[in-house]
């Protein structure tokens, strides 16, 4: 059995871990720390994890994550950079879900998140935990950044295009929501019911920080100078994600061609669905679930190729994700614990 620790268990990808991880057939659940909820019974903070996790929360000074085979951190920009190089020392994996190190770029990571890197000896080992992109690193890796939920829509959605080289990479856009969740569990007054029900906003978008995170990776796959234009907005909805990718087709390819890159690129993947061309993939078709669904559209057989992409941004876009990273970290079967299927309605 893997023993799990996960650091910052009380917020929205804390329990989507304990739900995903609780009935693993593989793992152990042996320390979920909060330093606010110290004792508290997990069940009695998340009811839904009543006769499934009967731990309770620690303070991370009591909890002996040392122990653990790997350690998960669904905590705040900056937790688990203080205290990885500790855990890696003593033989422990770390899967962190926020983004310590997502940029391999020091000075790029203060630019964008306004705090200094205090384990910039550890940006060049961790490995950007994408498995369908990095699949064979992850299983050699003992420290994987997993992606942020934007940024594994469009890369997913991208990759096959870039890797044909067959649109222009400087001219790329991402049109995307994101439900409420993804903002946290926290009490802020642009996340209230009062102030998001009802209403449809953008955000970021004269720069927002997944930006040079999805450009960095993407850059990975062509040898053009890549150039993403990014507006993230907020949908009154709890769970989802829904991106809208354009791109300008480069040269002549028809749109039976344009299917087949995408279905070869994720042949192997069991969570990435590619829908038939000019499907429209809903968000409700992956709630829960650890599934990404992909769509081509070409309107009118022009020179633009529309690619949707649609997954739960607490699952895929985080916490489903980072289990996956940990099945291929200890050589079990990528899907193991992952085969929810979406809830519906």
């Amino acid at each position: 059995m893997i023993k799990v620790g996960i650091v910052g268990g009380t917020g929205y990808t804390g329990v989507e871990l304990l739900r995903l991880l609780a009935v693993h057939p593989d793992v152990q659940l042996t320390a979920i720390t909060s330093r606010k909820e110290d004792g508290l019974p997990v069940a009695a903070m998340f009811p839904s994890l009543r006769g499934r996790v009967d731990l309770a929360f620690s303070s991370p000074d009591k909890a002996d994550l040392k122990q653990c085979d790997v350690v998960f951190f669904a905590t705040p920009h900056g937790v688990a950079m203080a205290q990885a190089p500790e855990l890696l020392a003593a033989g422990v994996k770390v899967i962190d879900l926020a983004a310590d190190f997502r940029l391999k770029d020091q000075a790029e990571f203060e630019k964008w998140y306004k705090i200094p890197h205090t384990a910039p000896q550890l940006l060049e080992e961790a490995v950007y935990g994408l498995p369908e992109l990095n699949r064979e690193d992850i299983k050699q890796a003992r420290l994987i950044a997993n992606p942020g939920c934007y940024p594994t829509t469009i890369q997913l959605g991208l990759y096959p295009l870039l890797k044909a080289d067959v649109i222009d990479a400087g001219h790329l856009i991402a049109d995307s929501k994101s439900g409420v969740s993804g903002a946290g569990r926290k009490a802020e007054i642009g996340t209230l019911f009062s102030e998001s029900s009802d209403n449809f906003k953008a955000y970021g978008v004269s720069g927002h920080r997944h930006t040079p995170e999805t450009s960095a990776q993407l850059q990975r796959y062509t040898q053009q100078q890549v150039g993403l234009l990014f507006t993230p907005h907020l949908v009154p909805m709890i769970r989802g994600m829904h991106s809208t990718l354009y791109a300008r087709l480069t040269r002549e390819i028809d749109n039976a061609a344009l299917q087949a890159l995408f279905e070869e690129a994720y042949k192997d993947s069991a969570f990435v669905d590619v829908m038939p061309f000019g499907s429209h993939p809903e968000t409700r078709s992956t709630r829960g679930s650890n599934m990404l669904r992909i769509a081509l559209h070409r309107p009118d057989g022009g020179d633009t190729v529309v690619v949707l992409v649609v997954q739960d941004n607490l699952v895929k876009g985080a916490s489903g994700q980072a289990v996956q990273c940990m099945n291929l970290m200890f050589g079990l079967p990528e899907t193991t614990g992952l085969q929810q299927i979406a809830l519906l309605p």
